[in-house]
């Protein structure tokens, strides 16, 4: 059986997890989801506050809201940082090419993508009832939010984490083919993830195989273009269950006559038990895979959704 190949995903992350002790204390964060990531991503280090001359350690920044326009400001030395830190950002960003995600410091007045507390003026040490972004997180979001960024937090959620490897895996190897677009190459990726997309969102699915089958006029380069703007829509929302049961059903009937009726049924519960939550789905990925290769079907051992990350990452 050949092995999978995956191409190597690049992901901006913040410095301080895992790599630097930068944090305002000079601490490092410890995380054991991006520690396991160490070896398989190509990662680009950022740390925003370090970057605009704030030393380490330092004394710590918040997020002040003046009636809707944030500011950054150090609240012991009252300096402001607003207009530094978007300069750095605005740069940093433009600066990134071919990259396909992002790990970013949970909740950071600077890093965070969502639930920054936002602060009101003056000496009140409670932050107020709004959240948003650290001025950072949400530059990036606003410039790449197509692609998969998360915080380190979050990607302690078994299902957050799947969609975000699912798709930053789905999306690097898009990244990749595209350096040499070849319409063959453009048609097998479309065909290898049929049953990812189709887990994910059929209606986007459909219409990504008509800019495959038919590109008309379109150059190459094009039809690649039009394909990789629709792409990201497929993972806007993670999977949908009902989707993902039929995928898995439509790929047992590969085995309808090959299977012992014991062996039918123990995947009938076992697929019943994922749609309780009572279990995960790589269970039932596990065991259609061991039949796949079993009774050698290599239209879907070619499939992405059986194996859509390394296997040492699950």
């Amino acid at each position: 059986m050949k092995e999978r190949y995956f191409a190597k995903p690049r992901v901006v992350i913040s410095k301080c997890i895992e790599f630097s002790p930068c944090r305002w204390n000079g601490s490092v964060i410890s995380s054991p989801v991006v520690k396991k990531f160490i070896g398989s991503f190509s990662f680009l280090l950022v740390c925003p506050e370090s970057e605009i001359g704030l030393g380490i350690p330092r004394k710590p920044v918040r997020l002040i809201d003046k009636k809707g326009d944030i500011r950054m400001i150090q609240h012991e030395t009252e300096a402001d940082f607003t207009s530094e830190m978007a300069d750095f950002s605005d740069n940093f960003l433009s600066s990134l090419k071919k990259i396909d995600g992002f790990i970013l410091k949970d909740r950071s007045p600077s890093c965070g993508i969502k639930d920054v507390k936002y602060y009101p003026p003056g000496e009140k040490k409670q932050p107020i009832s709004s959240k948003g972004s650290g001025l950072f997180g949400e530059k990036a979001v606003s410039k790449f939010g197509s692609l998969a960024i998360e915080t380190e937090g979050r990607l302690n959620d078994a299902a957050i984490r799947d969609h975000f490897l699912t798709k930053l895996y789905a999306l690097s190897y898009f990244r990749e083919i595209s350096a040499k677009p070849a319409m063959g190459k453009l048609v097998e990726y479309h065909s290898e993830n049929k049953y990812l997309f189709m887990a994910y969102n059929q209606s986007i699915l459909r219409y990504l195989g008509k800019i495959t089958a038919n590109p008309g006029k379109d150059s190459v380069e094009s039809t690649f273009q039009k394909y990789a703007e629709k792409l990201p829509h497929v993972f806007s929302r993670q999977m949908r269950k009902g989707s993902v049961v039929n995928v898995l059903q439509h790929a047992l009937g590969y085995f309808s006559d090959k299977l012992t009726s014991r062996e039918k049924k123990y995947f009938l519960l076992t697929l019943d038990k994922f749609t309780q939550n009572r279990s995960a789905l790589s269970e039932c990925r596990s065991l259609l895979m061991s039949w796949i290769v079993r009774f050698e079907e290599e239209y879907l051992l070619r499939q992405t959704f059986f194996s859509p990350y390394p296997e040492e990452l699950i």
